[in-house]
């Protein structure tokens, strides 16, 4: 596929009868970087994004989707039909071809004299051909739109790689996200059930109240109750992959992924400038190329306008004898051109709403990349920041189980820490999976590197 000119600049002059309109997208702020954030840096964003991750078992995942997905095989069905229609505009362009013969045989009722008796044969065999003279543009502009409809589908191909490899690194996040959460509620479990065995010791001992026990197994079936969404999130996720490699979910119950978190990236996600978002984002190219085919299709009404000349000829043996013919033809619809006037009319209408779909995809692009920066960044600080809590939830229980058993306080106020602590454990382990999908969010927004996909066309 040609490579995207940069799309303030669009050539389309060069190759259609009539030129595009000017974009009205024309800031030089959506050509500019994007907002100076801590998680992100101005490299460029590579083909193969996930393995930023360096994760083996996430980068099998990804090569597994990318060679079986379901929706994957359907965009490529839709490509070649787009191509096979670009072969056919572009062969209608050379003279059409047509080998005719056939074979008569005369009987003796339509010969009077003695030798009829004797049927007769003739073989006829002929050449035909005919020749759009392009005298004004029709077959050249229809070869550009199609050409113009064939990379459009390329890039509405990349846009849904860029999404299948999203939701696999998705899928592949939250199934370890989940099962950080679960080990982390494993552990609080472990921890309040051996403080809920020792209160029922200190009450059999006349130590604390039954007041004491009921709130310890309270914070223990409190605890026991976030295990299940967790669980879900991982059969979810399990059969989100199962599903995206072309299998059904029920493979997934068998699958032996296991991870204790979420990837991490090595560094700071490389977010390149808004200039790249809009040469890469293949939903912005297919757009342009959308508007490219949709120009190109004025040409193909503006012709309409002219006469069509169509040389054709044949030459043949007709009954035995050598034959040549040729037959110019012009046809033209005239006086009456108001059908194909109408007809233009649509084609820029047409035009004009590929071009403002262009504008809502380059706007659509720009925010979801500052918003995704934003989420991701908002996210990142929160997670640090729950860190320190953690460390400070832990210190507390374990100053809070020191003075309990000093007898320096009462249970209550361990009961409260280990409380605490639990829910700041479950809140960063959260918070780290929400980081993940952020990250994911923000590639998925950045395009997912992808330039093209598809072999040239010409």
């Amino acid at each position: 596929m040609k490579r995207l000119a940069p799309l303030f600049a669009l050539g389309l002059s060069a190759c259609m009868t009539a030129p595009a309109p000017p974009p009205t997208i024309a800031s030089p702020a959506a050509m500019g970087p994007f907002a100076t954030l801590p998680v992100a840096s101005l490299g460029a964003v590579p083909d193969d994004w996930w393995r930023l991750y360096d994760d083996p078992v996430l980068d099998r995942l990804v090569r597994a989707s990318l060679a079986a997905n379901a929706d994957l095989r359907v965009a490529y069905a839709n490509l070649d039909s787009a191509r096979a229609a670009l072969r056919q505009a572009r062969a209608a362009r050379l003279p059409q071809t047509t080998i005719e013969s056939g074979l008569t045989a005369d009987g003796s009722a339509t010969q009077p004299s003695a030798s009829s008796n004797v049927p007769t044969t003739d073989y006829d065999l002929a050449v035909t051909a005919s020749w759009e003279a392009d005298l004004f543009g029709r077959l050249r502009s229809g070869a550009l739109a199609a050409a113009a409809d064939a990379e459009a589908q390329a890039a509405a191909l990349d846009g849904l790689r860029v999404a299948v490899v999203a939701d696999t690194v998705l899928a592949y996040v939250e199934l370890c996200g989940a099962m950080q959460a679960l080990g982390v509620a494993g552990e609080q479990l472990r921890v309040q059930k051996r403080s809920v065995a020792a209160v029922r010791s200190q009450l059999r001992a006349g130590e604390v109240s039954p007041l004491e026990v009921s709130q310890a197994t309270n914070l223990l079936e409190t605890t026991r109750a976030t295990v299940a969404p967790f669980e879900a999130l991982q059969a979810n996720a399990r059969y989100r992959l199962a599903t995206l490699q072309g299998r059904p979910p029920a493979d997934a119950r068998t699958d032996q992924i296991a991870c204790a978190a979420p990837p991490k990236l090595r560094a700071a996600a490389p977010v390149g400038d808004g200039q790249a978002l809009l040469l890469r984002r293949p939903d912005i190219r297919e757009a342009e190329r959308r508007l490219a085919g949709a120009a190109a299709r004025i040409g193909v009404a503006r012709a309409d306008l002219y006469p069509r000349v169509n040389l054709g000829g044949a030459v043949g043996l007709l009954t035995g004898n050598l034959v040549a013919t040729a037959s110019p033809l012009i046809s033209w619809a005239f006086p009456n051109q108001g059908p194909a006037r109408a007809r233009i009319a649509q084609a820029r209408a047409t035009e004009q709403a590929a071009l403002a779909s262009w504008d809502v995809a380059v706007l659509r692009a720009l925010r979801e990349v500052e918003s995704a920066l934003a989420a991701y960044d908002a996210e990142a600080r929160r997670y640090r920041i729950l860190g320190d809590a953690l460390t400070q939830a832990d210190l507390t229980a374990r100053r809070a189980a020191a003075r309990v058993r000093l007898g320096d306080a009462a249970y209550l106020l361990q009961l409260d820490a280990e409380r605490t602590r639990a829910q700041a454990a479950l809140a960063q382990a959260q918070s780290d999976l929400a980081v993940a999908q952020a990250q994911v969010a923000l590639f998925r927004a950045l395009g997912g590197g992808w330039q093209s996909s598809a072999t040239s066309l010409q």
